[in-house]
């Protein structure tokens, strides 16, 4: 067995830069890189690819990015690859690298993972009922991809077959990591807490420099933006790591850069269901035990659930964005006026050539505090940039949409200017949809040498109710909980906390860490549900769960229907939620003023009585 497993992430996203990867090749640092390159709108966009082209459908920066100009000191160094790059056609990409390969004339072993695409199995989904997770709806008629959130054990597998490189199409993003520890360690199916611990391991390293300094909250304290370092997961064999990156590498590693990667996308943290196994993240420490290097204990795990989460995606018509600058006074109020005439006048202009009415529009003043839910007439925004989006299962109403955007220079207010990419041509409009299938329904297999070899993979608990189970009631809050107001000052929530906040789908959350555990108490006084509700009760339209993170000093806030559909099918300037943390964390909160002596920096946020009223 292994003392210690050193594995890199080059790449969290397809489309991320090329340097990552080349940055961990040349730090001789890491035993294995993984490569993560899915996400639910990418799986749309490969079934388009491979639609047009039975080679294609899998993610080509593999190729150009790692394949191509790194494969020699890939092999030359002994760094294996775990990748998902195969998207909707692995065995593709797989023939696409031995290309390059033998190019090179080079012999790597290249195993692939097949088993999560179901897209034939549609007829009998629908037949067996599966329903969507979050709202019950029947699987469309028509989709575009189907594909199941595999595992790690296949990818533990095809390395003990000799694998050099792996090639897998959707697994869940920290089976990428799992599955070398699995194989490194000998961890079996039960070894739940060390399944927990891996898995929060490649949670961690999955996106990249989100982990080493990027996003976090305090960027300013972050040096070195133009080469920032790739994160390394120093992994051990009782699941526990320390979380570095290469030296002379830009980025920052301490607790709270770590910490707010932890709380990224992630529901209840005491059930965070994959595959191989339910992860209680509550209780995970994050200790500076060098500088930029972080150790990360305290995982525990139970069994799975029995089920596979499946994600399908489908069409649902076209959207189109236009945007403008807007320069002048009250450029907030004429923005808006603006854009009200636009959806008006293209309105009218769509029913008469005998379409129906838009099924979908926005209107957003960016620079009018659009994203924080104020009214753009109120502002006094002096430039502002006017976002109009529309939808219609019809490109050619769309046409008259964007036919329509320039006129408005002319006639309507002064000072547009700075039309963003000429006319917005229709784009299509990709919703998702999850659902479960159990397990013993998705047939398993790596293929290595053009050999097939079926992998049987756990099935998880045999009481289809434990998921359920397992899952925490959300601490739901009172106003009773609100802080008293005699002798209290108002400071932004920043002073007090960090935020991280990401998305699933439709749903958004912010995980919200306090800067001293003595800070707790006023968190949980101050942001109820209901506040948090109410912060966001222009986006959020669904229900806001807060979890306890006792481990992290902190707390994790749900909102669920946040995102306008989510993805490609948000019309929204934020359909990822991206922003959230950073509008919650401007919010202004109540604090005892004898707490500024106890922390005398607080005093600098403090806010002037003046200003108070307005913004609570």
């Amino acid at each position: 067995m292994a003392q210690t497993v050193r594995i890199g992430c080059g790449t969290g996203f397809w489309g991320d830069s090329p340097e990552g990867a080349a940055q961990l090749v040349r730090s001789d640092s890491i035993d294995y890189m993984i490569l993560d390159y899915l996400a639910e709108i990418t799986m749309s966009i490969l079934a388009r690819l491979k639609a047009r082209s039975p080679d294609q459908g899998y993610a080509t920066d593999f190729i150009s990015h790692v394949m191509t100009p790194l494969a020699q000191d890939i092999a030359t160094k002994g760094i294996r690859i775990i990748t998902n790059a195969g998207g909707l056609n692995p065995l593709a990409c797989r023939s696409a690298s031995q290309t390059v390969l033998k190019a090179a004339g080079m012999d790597l072993k290249i195993a692939v993972v097949l088993g999560d695409d179901l897209a034939e199995n549609a007829m009998t989904l629908r037949e067996d009922g599966v329903t969507e997770i979050a709202t019950g709806a029947p699987l469309p008629e028509r989709v575009s991809s189907i594909n199941a959130y595999l595992g790690a054990f296949p990818i533990a597998a095809a390395l003990r077959e000799g694998a050099d490189i792996v090639i897998t199409g959707r697994v869940v993003d920290s089976a990428l990591a799992l599955g070398p520890l699995i194989h490194e360690f000998g961890w079996t199916e039960a070894d739940y807490d060390k399944l927990a611990g891996g898995s929060l391991a490649g949670h961690v390293i999955e996106c990249g420099p989100q982990a080493t300094g990027g996003i976090f909250t305090d960027w300013d304290a972050v040096r070195g933006w133009d080469e920032m370092g790739s994160p390394i997961a120093v992994c051990a064999p009782d699941g526990s790591f320390e979380l570095t990156k290469p030296s002379d590498t830009g980025g920052l590693i301490t607790p709270m850069t770590v910490a707010e990667q932890i709380v990224y996308e992630i529901g209840d943290p005491a059930a965070y269901l994959l595959p191989d196994v339910i992860c209680d993240f509550s209780q995970v420490t994050v200790t500076q035990t060098a500088i930029d290097r972080v150790h990360v204990a305290g995982a525990r795990g139970t069994a799975p659930t029995p089920f596979y989460k499946v994600c399908a995606t489908y069409a649902d018509g076209y959207r189109s964005v236009a945007t403008m600058t807007i320069a002048g006074r009250q450029a907030g109020a004429k923005a808006q006026a603006v854009g009200e005439a636009i959806l008006t006048r293209t309105g009218r202009m769509i029913a008469t050539a005998g379409f129906a009415p838009f099924s979908e529009s926005l209107i957003e003043v960016l620079g009018a505090d659009a994203s924080f839910g104020m009214d753009p007439v109120q502002q006094g925004a002096r430039e502002v940039v006017l976002r109009i989006a529309v939808r219609h299962d019809h490109k050619d109403a769309l046409g008259i949409f964007a036919r329509e955007i320039y006129p408005a220079a002319s006639s309507m207010a002064q000072g547009i200017t700075g039309f963003a990419g000429g006319r917005p041509a229709p784009q299509p409009v990709i919703r998702l949809f999850s659902c479960l299938v159990e397990k013993t329904k998705v047939n398993t297999a790596i293929d290595i040498d053009d050999h097939a070899i079926p992998i049987p993979v756990p099935t998880g608990q045999k009481e289809t109710s434990r998921a359920v189970k397992t899952q925490r009631t959300p601490s739901i809050g009172t106003d009773a909980d609100a802080p008293d107001s005699n002798g209290a000052i108002s400071i932004p929530l920043i002073a007090l906390a960090h935020g991280r906040s990401g998305d699933k789908g439709d749903i958004a959350n912010i995980g919200l860490l306090a800067r001293d555990p003595d800070f707790l108490p006023i968190l949980r006084a101050n942001l109820t549900p209901q506040h948090v509700k109410a912060i966001f009760s222009h986006v959020a339209k669904g229900a806001v769960e807060r979890y306890e993170w006792p481990g992290l000093n902190g707390f994790n806030f749900v909102l669920r229907d946040a995102l306008g559909g989510g993805g490609v099918a948000s019309l929204r300037n934020d359909p990822q939620g991206k922003g959230y943390a950073q509008i919650l964390l401007d919010t202004p909160v109540r604090v005892p003023a004898s707490l500024l002596n106890e922390f005398p920096a607080l005093t600098e946020w403090s806010i002037p009585k003046t200003q108070q009223e307005g913004l609570e």
